[in-house]
């Protein structure tokens, strides 16, 4: 049998750790351990090939970080670029793509075979707000006791639903039977304008 690394060893930490950080951030500076690297200038331009260490002493003099932006590339790809501003740019970017992104949500409206007049128009008034502010709508009816040898009336409630939110839904999943409950999954209509 082979000795495997003892998990709570600070040895086999760091080695996840370092694996970690690879992957995820690139090569900064002294990090960089390939011989040879083709260098970007901080204006742009091509530097050319030249040993790491020329590369490290260029982003030196001019106050600035030796950047991996190739890793993969024969010989890597570095660029000579200040690096904290680098992470701020990037971080500022992906929260302004997140901030535009739209998020969608499910709203579950629940039913029952025999829910009321009353009742059902609420719910469906309900679900119709939900479809308006672009959400998508789970309607569910649940079956209890011996209700379940009825799927049909289920199907009718959902028929029910389907008519009175008429033109401001679409079906994106059809009804079907899950366990004790009839599913149908409604999005907003595409054919409106937000």
């Amino acid at each position: 049998m082979g000795s495997m690394p003892n998990p709570s060893s600070g040895d086999f930490q760091n080695q996840q750790r370092a694996g970690k950080e690879r992957i995820e951030e690139p090569r900064v500076n002294r990090r960089i351990r390939v011989p040879d690297v083709r260098v970007i200038g901080e204006d742009g331009e091509q530097l050319g090939i030249m040993p790491t260490i020329q590369a490290l002493r260029r982003a030196e003099l001019a106050s600035l970080d030796l950047v991996e932006v190739q890793p993969r590339a024969k010989p890597p790809v570095c660029k000579i670029m200040d690096y904290g501003k680098y992470k701020y740019e990037q971080a500022r970017k992906s929260a302004e793509s997140r901030k535009k992104q739209q998020q969608i949500e499910l709203k579950e409206v629940k039913f029952r075979p025999k829910t009321g007049d009353h009742d059902f128009d609420v719910k469906v008034k309900n679900l119709k707000r939900f479809l308006e502010k672009g959400n998508k709508g789970k309607v569910t009816v649940m079956f209890r006791g011996r209700e379940i040898v009825h799927p049909e009336m289920g199907r009718e409630m959902l028929n029910r639903v389907i008519q009175a939110l008429g033109e401001d839904a679409l079906i994106e999943q059809h009804p079907r039977l899950e366990g004790r409950q009839m599913v149908m999954i409604v999005g907003p209509a595409r054919t409106k304008k937000s």
